[in-house]
This record gives C-alpha cells, sequence and structure tokens, in this order.
C-alpha cells in the first residue's frame, strides 16, 4: 500500500510539473531591430506597464580585447566615460540625468562595455543626446584620468587584492585559460593600471567607441518607430570608423589537468574546480550548451538541489557548494563548481564527494521529476527576471553584442523545454572529464598582522 501511495505520489507531481512547465506564460512581447546607415544597431522593445524607459548602449569592447600592458583599459575607460565632454564638463552628464528623475551607471564585462539610463519616458532624448556626445566628445584629461586611475586601483584593492576568494578565482581563470580571450581580469592587472597613461585610453577610446561597434538598446512605454527616428536624430549624424584588425586569441589545447595553490591570508578554505566547456556560440551542437545549463540547476538550482542536499544537508561535508555556467559568452569557456568545507572536512574531501555528484549525473538515469523541477525553476525565473524593464534590456544587449541574436531570448524557454535527460548526461560525459580539469584551492595562511 506506501509503495502504491508512493508511486502515485511521483506520477501526481511529475503530472504538475508537466502542467506547470507548459502552464508558464512566455508571451512574446513586440521587440523591433533597425540598423542606422552608420552601423548602429538598435534593439527596441515595447513594454507599456508603467511609463518609464531605460536605455543602454553597449560597446564590442572588454577584456577579452586586451593585451599584456594595457589589462584594464577598458574599464578604466568606463570610468573616464563619466568625467566629462565640453558640453557637459565633470559630472555634467550624472547631474543631467539626476535632474530629470532618472538614474545612470555602467559596467564593463570580459567582451562588452555598456551604459544605461533609466528614465521617464518623456526624457529619452536626453539619453540619447548625451550618450551620443560622449561617444564622439569625450574630453579625457590627464587631471581627471590621474584621480580616477587611483579609484580604479583601489577598486582592484577592496573588491580582488583585499578578498581570498576573488584572488583565487583571478588566479583560477589565468591558469584555466594560459593564452584564450578570458586570461586577463576585467579590472586588469596591477602592474598595468600602475603604468597606464591617458595616451592609452584615448588610443582605446578612439579604436572601440564608434556607432559601428555598438547596441542601442530601448526597452520601455515608447513606440519603436518613435524611438528609431530619435535615434536617427542623436545618433545618425556620428560618422562610422573603421575598427582595428584585431586579431582573435585561441586557447591552447589541453593536454591534462591544470592545479594550482593559493597561499594567502585567508579565514576558511576555498575550491574551484572548472571543466573546459563550450558556449551556445561555439558548441558543436547548441543543444550542449542548454543541456549544461540545466545540469547547472540540476546541481545547484535551490535548496533541494543535488549538493545542497547530498553536500551540505546530506553528509554536511561543505559549508557551501554552487556551480556557475555561462552559455552566452563568444568564446569556449569553463563549467565551475566551487565550494568552502565544512568545520572539520577538508578540500580533498569536498573535491571527492563533488566528483562523485558529478558521476552520479553523467552515469545515474536522471528522474524525470527532477528534471521537470529544474526545468520549471529555470522557465519560472525567466518569467521573473522579464517583469524587469532593465533585466529584458540586458539580456537584449547582451546577446547582440556577443554575436548572438535578441531573438534568442525569446526562444530560450522552448530550447530549455526541449533538453533531455540522455542529452544532459551526453554533455556532462564529453565535457566533465579530467583532461578538462584545472583546479585552484585557496590555503589559508596565517596573516602576518
Amino acid at each position: 500500500m506506501k509503495t502504491w501511495m508512493k508511486n502515485q505520489g511521483n506520477l501526481l507531481l511529475v503530472a504538475f510539473l508537466g502542467w506547470s512547465i507548459q502552464g508558464i506564460s512566455m508571451e512574446k512581447p513586440m521587440t523591433i531591430e533597425h540598423k542606422l546607415e552608420n552601423g548602429l544597431n538598435i534593439v527596441v522593445r515595447e513594454d507599456h506597464r508603467a511609463p518609464v524607459v531605460v536605455a543602454q548602449i553597449w560597446y564590442k569592447v572588454g577584456s577579452s580585447k586586451e593585451i599584456n600592458g594595457i589589462t584594464g583599459i577598458s574599464h578604466a575607460l568606463e570610468h573616464m566615460m563619466f568625467q566629462g565632454t565640453p558640453s557637459l564638463p565633470g559630472d555634467g552628464f550624472a547631474i543631467l540625468i539626476s535632474q530629470h528623475g532618472g538614474r545612470n551607471n555602467a559596467f564593463t564585462g570580459e567582451d562588452y562595455t555598456a551604459y544605461y539610463e533609466e528614465l521617464d519616458t518623456s526624457n529619452l532624448s536626453i539619453s540619447f543626446e548625451s550618450e551620443a556626445d560622449r561617444m564622439v566628445n569625450l574630453t579625457l584629461s590627464p587631471e581627471s584620468f590621474a584621480k580616477e586611475i587611483q579609484v580604479v586601483i583601489e577598486e582592484r584593492r577592496m573588491r580582488t587584492d583585499d578578498n581570498p576568494q576573488h584572488l583565487t578565482y583571478e588566479r583560477f581563470m589565468s591558469v584555466a585559460n594560459p593564452m584564450g580571450p578570458y586570461h586577463h581580469p576585467v579590472v586588469g592587472w596591477q602592474n598595468d593600471l600602475d603604468q597606464m597613461k591617458i595616451g592609452d585610453l584615448r588610443s582605446w577610446y578612439e579604436k572601440w567607441y564608434t556607432p559601428n561597434n555598438a547596441t542601442l538598446v530601448v526597452v520601455g512605454d515608447v513606440k519603436a518607430d518613435e524611438v528609431i527616428k530619435l535615434a536617427e536624430q542623436y545618433f545618425g549624424k556620428i560618422p562610422s570608423r573603421q575598427l582595428p584588425n584585431h586579431k582573435e586569441k585561441k586557447e591552447l589545447r589541453s593536454l591534462g589537468e591544470k592545479r594550482i595553490k593559493v597561499q594567502i591570508p585567508a579565514k576558511l578554505s576555498y575550491a574551484i574546480w572548472g571543466f573546459d566547456v563550450p558556449t551556445i556560440k561555439t558548441a558543436d551542437q547548441e543543444s550542449e550548451a542548454y543541456a549544461l545549463i540545466l545540469a547547472s540547476a540540476l546541481l545547484d538550482g535551490g535548496e533541494s538541489a543535488r549538493l545542497n542536499k547530498y553536500l551540505i544537508r546530506g553528509s554536511q561535508v561543505a559549508a557551501s557548494a554552487n556551480t556557475s555556467y555561462d552559455a552566452f559568452k563568444p568564446y569556449g569557456t569553463q563549467f565551475l563548481f566551487s565550494g568552502i568545507p565544512s568545520e572539520g572536512h577538508t578540500v580533498a574531501e569536498l573535491e571527492d564527494m563533488m566528483m562523485e555528484q558529478v558521476n552520479v549525473l553523467k552515469y545515474h538515469p536522471i528522474p524525470e521529476d527532477e528534471l521537470l523541477k529544474a526545468k520549471t525553476q529555470l522557465l519560472a525565473q525567466e518569467v521573473f527576471e522579464k517583469d524587469s524593464m532593465s533585466d529584458q534590456a540586458t539580456m537584449l544587449g547582451l546577446l547582440e553584442t556577443v554575436g548572438l541574436s535578441w531573438k534568442l531570448a525569446d526562444q530560450f524557454p522552448d530550447k530549455i523545454k526541449a533538453v533531455t535527460a540522455e542529452q544532459i548526461q551526453q554533455a556532462a560525459q564529453k565535457y566533465f572529464i579530467p583532461e578538462r580539469l584545472t583546479v585552484a584551492e585557496l590555503v589559508p595562511e596565517k596573516s602576518k598582522e
């Protein structure tokens, strides 16, 4: 009787999750793409729930395009973009946006530098006029740079040098990607920051900040045709420039497992395990990347996910255990596992348990209800993110900038629904192997203080 009830319960759960995943609404909003004659790409998504708008401009340049000697320059230039133009000197840009009730900021990644404003819809022209101004008229004064590069250096110190886990990750990436585009940290190596000159930034600015290397994304209570006319008015007159003949960095073929130990003052042991994997853009079949997305969800998709269930709550060998995988990159990347062993346990024990779960994923059948639950959680998260105009704009801009199409954002739910348990296991068996593994272990030392 108990066995029958358990089976019936499992069947009911599968039926419920199957209904849930189909019932999640994935309405595709109106999105228009347009390109100006000077090469500026424009993506507009209408969202009329509130009288506000998010405007973002993405430049296809980040740390992946940097070389030794100027690492961190994309991020440093992002800081200088807020230091004024002749028409908006000093903090004029930020002050102008604030005066109209908006907010603005920017972020730099490995493959992009992006700037954004969130405003009342009636003030969209202010965003366009100001962004067009600093696309071509940035002041780049030596005095401002001398102050701002110190801000960048302090940012590096606080976020990386004084953070043992972040410093371990930085060293992990340099070893996992010895020749590839993701070897350098976004913030840059300290030696390069110390020697950076204003002329370096001016040259970088003139190379990459041009309309034919940018995507303008607008999401909000707007009409697409009016946004395109406005963009033509402010950006259309900016001439395009020939982009540098950038030589792509190709990663070395892995010849075996790589391991490093990072010995620095720290309170807790910590480790990162990363397998070299493809992304949507680089996979032999894009279904492999979606299978890896679901592998991450199965392992680390909430309280009931496998790492939490077996490593933290079960064996209690881990104080924390996580996975991370970014499928939306133009080059190959790493599928990351990270963790902190609990008191009385070691990194070696944690690794054994972590790899045990990797092998279970590779060789043991994935229960249907567990897979459905992981898909439902992923798609529910997708729905929640679409409640935010800013998150919508960021996804559209990211996809366009890394060489994918914004349409992939709307196709994502169907791609996830189509993944099978067999595809997940095939991807895990293909990529989660020792030859593709890099390990960085943080070995705490007592502080000299």
